[in-house]
């Protein structure tokens, strides 16, 4: 961080200056240009506030010359993050798809698309519990119930299970009854909740706002590693621009400015990202060629009587042919399908 000084502040309110700095747990150089001075402030700045140093009546203006987040950053973690669920990996050269209903709606319609995903070669299972909708009229989700008939389907298949959390007062079930606690794009800047999931010990999926920069998403992600969980997983799942074709837009350079600013694994969720069916191949396909570590994709046994964002789901027999040809692009990209 940079303070750039007023010309003509005289010495001793320089030294003021640096000795309230100090307080705040950082050290302050001085450089004395031409008209005017310079501090450069030397410690962990991601916690002051910049407006406060800035209504000093000797400060012209504040500049970060580093980005605020620490433990999310690359620079600080030249390594990419593994995370491991169950005998699943994503990132570091591994390929983990994630897929099911957007909605949990009975037993056997779990059960079996479960099935079907495990027999295609998906690594986990996803499945909403807690629904937050648009509407308060729509189908909000079997909640509890929708969570042990999750724990159903993963006794029969054993795949590990992707949940969507809604409150902070739900993180104990989900860290007794869930795998991969999910952070919807809604929620991305709940900040309350991102505090509590950091105290937990499961992975967090966390996608990306509807319309939230690349440094707001990490540093949601860094809320979540300052609370000491430092298994994240960042997903892209479309944006809100004013192209109204799709449901939304799919930011696939996301995905190289995300790892080149941050170690963290990033998956893609093409079911959202475009809101039809029939864009999902393009979308995963694109988003393995732009270094993508993994998909999340909506399987529905019956899409039509979907309870929950069927235009968007694929049937079984889609998501095999899917995983097929999902399977020579990530060879093409020198990563492995893990499962």
């Amino acid at each position: 961080m940079v303070v750039v000084l007023k010309p003509g502040t005289a010495r001793s309110d320089i030294e003021a200056l640096v000795e309230s700095l100090r307080e705040l747990n950082v050290e302050a150089s001085v450089t004395n240009g031409i008209g005017c001075s310079i501090l450069g402030l030397v410690g962990d700045t991601a916690s002051i506030d910049m407006d406060k140093i800035t209504l000093n009546e000797h400060v012209d203006r504040v500049m970060r010359i580093q980005e605020p987040y620490k433990k999310a950053n690359r620079k600080f973690h030249p390594e990419p993050t593994v995370v491991q669920v169950g005998s699943a990996k994503v990132g570091g050269g591994n390929f983990s798809v994630i897929a099911g209903p957007c909605s949990v709606e009975s037993e056997a319609q779990i059960v079996s698309v479960a099935e079907s995903v495990k027999a295609a070669g998906a690594a986990m299972l996803r499945g909403g519990a807690f629904k937050p909708r648009t509407s308060p009229y729509s189908f909000q989700g079997l909640e509890a119930e929708g969570l042990d008939l999750l724990l159903e389907a993963k006794a029969i298949t054993g795949l590990p299970i992707v949940s969507e959390i809604m409150s902070p007062k739900l993180c104990q079930v989900f860290e007794e009854k869930v795998d991969v606690v999910q952070i919807g794009a809604r929620n991305m800047q709940n900040f309350d909740l991102l505090k509590e999931v950091g105290h937990m010990s499961k992975p967090v999926l966390l996608k990306r706002g509807l319309s939230s920069t690349y440094e707001e998403w990490i540093m949601s992600a860094e809320y979540i590693l300052a609370g000491g969980n430092p298994n994240v997983i960042l997903c892209e799942r479309g944006i809100r621009t004013f192209e109204t074709y799709t449901r939304n837009t799919l930011d696939v350079s996301a995905i190289p400015c995300i790892k080149r600013m941050s170690h963290l694994p990033v998956i893609v969720d093409p079911s959202h990202s475009g809101g039809a069916s029939w864009l999902v191949e393009s979308l995963a396909l694109a988003a393995i060629a732009a270094g993508a570590d993994g998909v999340i994709v909506e399987v529905h046994n019956d899409p039509k009587h979907a309870l929950c964002d069927g235009a968007q789901s694929l049937t079984p027999e889609q998501f095999g042919s899917l995983m097929g040809k999902m399977g020579g692009m990530v060879d093409l990209m020198g990563k492995r399908i893990v499962q």
